[in-house]
């Protein structure tokens, strides 16, 4: 404490590397006994950040240890509104640019008038851009003692005074939260709500367990109030949750402090009913069993063979039926070890599936083609299957040969491995009645899960394996002869048109520059296919095929090591359409906090959940979506078109398909003005179904205003 006659609050400004930190007051001076505010200002260099009391996802808050004279006191900061700060999968919140946090500093009443006292405060502050830094820096200010209340400072009194006014403030609102299956409804009303723009409505918990904050948080508006949908977090994994959920509302200009406590919604706020995952689902699949989920996706499976995905592994089917048709007993053979290798791989997914979301992983239906080295691989399998289609080598003997007991163990090991195949590019696709029993099947056991899923495999499997038992159907079959080798050869272009759209898909997810590396890698993999096909024609021959073989196989590795031995990078983010496409169906990127913006608003959406790689997607893009007739059905009712693209991993979409009760892709919602439920359309859709869809949110629209 230094002894001064009078004088102005002095303080100095301290730089700690990446912001400048100063100790400043409200006041020219105190008074015994007085209470005034003072402040810690931060000066933030561009890019960087600092963290609320509260910090996300991530990060710590700024704090302050204080050395005062004995009978003083410093209270807590007074915390401004956060912003969301998000960082990847992540989101935090904090402070960028200039940062005011007030404080009450109260004298001791014993404080003699005429003497200045220094004030210190040990301030840490973690600043982070890219990376994060701990910054420390020791504030003083001196502050002289006064007989009365001192003039306000002329500089920082009106900026710490503003700062107060616009700090959270309780204004007597009324809140009560309530679980609801996996969602959490947070209801607030009160007069001070009344009339208020809630476009971009956001809670920011004072707890950092009690949500999940990089979920988005849905907006329902209501005559007092409003009603947000957040996703639960830790602290209610433990018995019934907490018993208070405190923290700040913000609606942009103004924010205010909540209290919420346990109970249903208070008269005024809009009430959301059933969490959105059990939105209005497709007709008696609202709340399956294990029964009911295994035969939808029998029914599920029985239709995938259906699906344009599935019409490369077709061409590898149609040749197999057509080789035995006269040779029953080894057609059963054959139908039983495709069945196998179809059921035994959709076991292995299922099983790769649940022990990924087991480990936190947020993935779907399809996930194997999310990773663009699997992309690149299946290439090569498409490409290699192709040239042995055409005749570059052969793989498990020729077409003509029934005999013989190595050629039938190849018979064998062929009929499995199609069948594996089938299934692997059969994961794009997803048909009616599959969506709600694996989306029903992730959220139960293990043991229920493989249930389903071994359920959908049988399905899948069971038209090829009921054709292989039926000697009518096979004895309709044309007997085999020359004409055999041309149908091979012209099913192998099929299995060229699967590998450029594998190619396609993965040009999407890691970028251009990814084209060259697959195509040297095509190219190394079909000059080890004709290696291989001249040594087996040199075996034919009775000469030694050891060279060309042993060339054969280690061009091969090197093929598969150049396409899937080092990562790829990643695409931009798709933008708007452009072409065609563009001039009859615009759409948005999809983010959840513009779909929830929209909402609040009351405005009608369409979100289409999609994927590159999901040929379902694709099919439905191109017949029902990018039409005309769909265009001008979006214009005329004012709904706002947004593509989720699900090509790469995406954590946020993998957490809206589950809360859907879906798997993966396509999911298509409709959402109609005033809130309300998103109405889920078919998987497979017509121009008339969303057309109509459209329609009546534009009615929606219409009867809301």
């Amino acid at each position: 404490m230094t002894l001064l006659l009078g004088g102005p609050a002095l303080a100095q400004p301290v730089d700690t590397g990446h912001l400048t930190a100063e100790l400043v007051t409200q006041s020219q001076g105190i008074a015994p006994g007085q209470t005034i505010h003072v402040a810690i200002t931060q000066k933030i260099d561009k890019g960087w950040h600092t963290y609320w009391r509260n910090a996300g996802d991530s990060g710590e808050a700024t704090k302050a240890v204080w050395t005062l004279p004995a009978g003083w006191k410093a209270g807590e900061f007074v915390w401004p509104t956060p912003k969301r700060l998000p960082v990847g999968p992540l989101v935090n919140y904090g402070f960028e640019g200039e940062v005011i946090l007030p404080l009450t500093l109260t004298a001791s009443a014993s404080a003699r008038v005429g003497e200045t006292v220094t004030l210190k405060a040990a301030a840490a502050f973690l600043v982070c851009e890219e990376i994060c830094i701990p910054e420390d820096a020791v504030l003083q200010l001196s502050l002289p003692v006064t007989a009365g209340p001192a003039p306000a400072d002329p500089r920082w009194g009106p900026v710490i005074q503003r700062t107060l006014d616009q700090a959270p403030k309780s204004a007597g609102l009324a809140a009560a939260f309530a679980r609801q299956g996996p969602a959490l409804s947070l209801a607030v009303t009160g007069q001070a709500l009344k009339g208020a723009d809630f476009a971009g409505a956001y809670f920011f918990p004072y707890a950092g367990t009690v949500i999940d904050h990089a979920k988005p948080q849905a907006i329902e508006r209501g005559p007092e109030g409003l009603t947000l949908a957040l996703t639960p977090g830790y602290d209610f994994q433990q018995h019934a949750g907490p018993q208070t959920l405190a923290g700040v509302l913000s609606l942009g200009a103004k924010a205010y402090e909540i209290s919420a406590t346990p109970g249903p919604a208070p008269a005024g706020a809009a009430g959301l009913g059933p969490p959105p995952a059990k939105a209005q689902p497709p007709a008696g699949t609202a709340n399956l069993g294990l029964v009911s989920a295994a035969f939808f996706a029998l029914l599920g499976g029985l239709i995938l063979n259906l699906m344009p995905c599935v019409f490369p592994v077709l061409a590898m089917k149609a040749a197999s039926l057509a080789r035995h048709g006269e040779d029953q007993a080894r057609a059963r053979r054959e139908g039983l070890a495709f069945g196998a290798g179809a059921l035994a791989t959709f076991l292995a997914l299922a099983i790769g599936l649940i022990a990924l979301q087991a480990a936190g992983s947020a993935v779907g239906w399809g996930f194997q083609l999310q990773s663009p080295p699997v992309v690149a691989a299946l290439a090569l399998l498409m490409l290699l299957v192709a040239l042995n289609l055409s005749g570059v080598f052969e793989m498990g003997g020729s077409l003509q040969n029934v005999g013989g007991g190595l050629a039938s163990r190849g018979g064998l090991a062929g009929a499995f491995f199609t069948g594996a195949l089938a299934v692997v590019v059969a994961a794009p696709c997803t048909a009616p009645f599959m969506g709600p029993a694996l989306g029903w099947a992730l959220t139960q056991t293990p043991l229920a899960a493989l249930t389903v899923f071994a359920a959908l495999g049988i399905g899948f499997a069971a038209p090829f394996v009921a054709v292989a038992f039926v000697p009518g159907l096979l004895a309709r079959l044309p007997k085999p002869g020359p004409w055999m080798d041309a149908f091979r050869k012209a099913l192998a272009f099929p299995m060229y048109a699967a590998a450029a759209w594998l190619v396609w898909v993965l040009t999407l997810q890691a970028g251009p520059e990814a084209l060259a590396r697959i195509f040297a890698a095509a190219i190394v993999l079909a000059v080890a296919a004709w290696l291989a096909g001249a040594a087996q024609r040199r075996a034919s021959e009775g000469k030694h095929p050891a060279a060309l073989a042993t060339g054969a196989g280690f061009l091969a590795v090197v093929a598969l090591a150049a396409a899937v031995g080092a990562p790829y990078g990643s695409a931009p983010a798709p933008g708007a359409p452009t072409g065609a496409e563009a001039a009859e169906v615009a759409y948005e990127a999809y983010t959840p906090q513009r779909l929830a913006d929209l909402r609040a608003e009351g405005k009608p959406v369409f979100v289409n959940y999609t994927a590159a790689w999901c040929v379902s997607c694709q099919v439905n893009d191109r017949v029902a979506l990018s039409t005309k007739g769909v265009a001008r059905a979006l214009e005329r009712n004012g709904v706002t078109y947004m593509k989720a693209d699900w090509t790469k991993r995406d954590p946020v979409i993998a957490a809206d398909l589950a809360r859907f009760g879906r798997a993966g892709v396509p999911l298509y919602l409709v959402y109609g003005a005033g809130g309300g439920e998103g109405v889920i359309l078919p998987s497979i859709l017509t121009e008339g179904v969303v057309v109509r869809a459209l329609d009546a949110a534009g009615k929606a629209t219409k009867s809301a205003t």
